[in-house]
């Protein structure tokens, strides 16, 4: 089997955009020259990527297991070519680095794994706390960085953020619900609905006040710390949940598949970023950290 960077390079543009048209325009080549790099792919590694529709690909659960290897090669190409035009290989040290427990799983093992790739001499150590921990390690200058929800952030006068990306809360369903054929669901549509709740890292609070408003507040009928409990839950039926896109997969562990549809008037997202102590002097270990996930952020999230 010899996969070329092409092929690859195709399929996460076709994944990206969820469309062939869409992967053409941003390779700015034909059409038909990613629909058939795509087909020999398939044919090579002999499973399926993607479903074809009429408003254009969604990946199979297989294209999703496929493109997270895809990343990592993709990430692991990108580091070698910059590596000897932006690397300072005689940098070493340490790096004390905060980080909440949502963040933690969803974006803090790539981002490591190319930090130490790049700069194998720097000793990164992680901490997992709360939010209200983290800010208070940071503000005593105890942790350089931290990887964290800048949404709700409550100290800005002594803490500095720089947003990465922002996250839209959307409703969870599972593909059998009556709501999935619904483009944007309604607030009303979900009066008569089971809410699972997932409580860390705050999300609860930060969608408290918009249930309240909806007079939604009484429908939560689980609380949860599981994103598995809470996918697992919806996929067999026992409710839907209002939570991030950063947190969804399409498939729940047994194999049931997942939908996110909007929800009008919820215009609530959840912000992910980096955060340090304002007015200190950054280290140089904090420098590149921060300069190769915003790297890793333009282009990979």
């Amino acid at each position: 089997m010899n996969l070329t960077l092409r092929q690859i390079s195709y399929f996460a543009l076709t994944a990206e955009t969820g469309s062939v048209s869409g992967a053409a325009t941003a390779a700015r080549i034909s059409q038909s020259a990613v629909t058939e790099s795509i087909r020999a792919l398939e044919a090579q590694i002999g499973v399926a990527l993607f479903v074809r529709h009429t408003r254009g690909v969604a990946l199979t659960h297989e294209g999703h297991q496929f493109l997270r290897h895809v990343k990592l090669i993709l990430a692991t190409v990108d580091d070698a070519t910059k590596a000897f035009a932006n690397r300072d290989m005689s940098v070493s040290g340490k790096l004390n680095l905060g980080v909440t427990s949502l963040v933690a799983g969803y974006f803090l093992a790539d981002i490591l794994a190319r930090f130490r790739r790049v700069f194998p001499d720097i000793e990164v150590k992680v901490y997992e706390e709360d939010r209200r921990y983290i800010e208070h390690l940071l503000i005593n200058g105890e942790l350089d960085l931290a990887l964290m929800l800048t949404s709700n952030l409550e100290d800005d006068t002594a803490l500095a953020r720089e947003t990465l990306v922002r996250s839209r809360y959307r409703l969870w369903l599972s593909a059998k619900h009556p709501l999935v054929d619904k483009s944007l669901v309604q607030p009303e549509d979900l009066r008569g609905q089971d809410l699972i709740a997932l409580d860390i890292d705050e999300l609860l609070e930060a969608i408290t006040s918009w249930l309240h408003a909806e007079a939604l507040d009484d429908r939560i009928v689980f609380k949860t710390t599981s994103v598995e409990a809470v996918r697992s839950m919806i996929g067999t039926g026992a409710g839907v949940a209002i939570l991030p896109d950063m947190a969804l997969r399409p498939y729940t562990l047994e194999g049931d598949r997942l939908e996110a549809r909007p929800i009008n008037n919820l215009s609530l997202t959840l912000d992910v970023g980096l955060v340090w102590r304002r007015g200190s002097s950054s280290s140089a270990q904090a420098d590149i950290f921060r300069t190769l996930v915003t790297d890793f952020k333009t282009s990979r999230w």
